[in-house]
């Protein structure tokens, strides 16, 4: 096996050159939404919690999930679920109780508490998204595009992870 050096960037395909660059976009934007959860809760004084704990309340909505369900759907793997759902829990925002069928399962759901927090990310993405229409950088046609290329990046990625062996 050879170790070769890093491409430069007259050397490096185009097609890698976009992707890299969209890797790179994909990585910072996730950052910045959390950024913009932690100065909109900063704003209004909700220094209990933080943007992940946050984001978790908002993809919770209404549901009664497990913290495998919230794992399996791939929306908190840089963050430890188990802590974050155990801290909303003792913060008051959210409920738990075990399973009947399997004592090791706990399931979650948000308590009046936790459908405020999800309701202030809601309203915040609200502003944004008619913001970001009201100046004109997304209409619904290319978000629906957006939102195509992603999920197919996303399959895409699945799809290496399920048969790499």
């Amino acid at each position: 096996m050879s170790l070769q050096a890093p491409m430069t960037d007259a050397h490096r395909p185009v097609h890698l050159t976009g992707y890299l660059e969209t890797l790179g976009l994909v990585e910072r934007l996730h950052r910045l939404l959390l950024d913009v959860i932690k100065d909109e809760f900063e704003r209004l004084g909700q220094l209990e919690i933080n943007a992940v704990q946050a984001l978790l309340l908002f993809n919770i909505g209404g549901n009664e999930v497990t913290a495998g369900e919230l794992k399996s759907r791939g929306y908190y793997q840089g963050s430890n679920v188990s802590y974050n759902l155990k801290k909303l829990v003792e913060l008051g925002f959210m409920h738990h109780e075990r399973s009947d069928l399997d004592r090791r399962s706990v399931r979650v759901r948000l308590t009046a508490r936790g459908a405020e927090v999800r309701d202030q990310v809601g309203a915040l993405f609200h502003r944004h998204a008619e913001g970001m229409e009201g100046r004109g950088l997304l209409g619904l046609s290319g978000l629906e595009d957006m939102n195509n290329l992603l999920r197919r990046m996303e399959r895409y990625w699945g799809d290496q992870i399920r048969y790499i062996y």
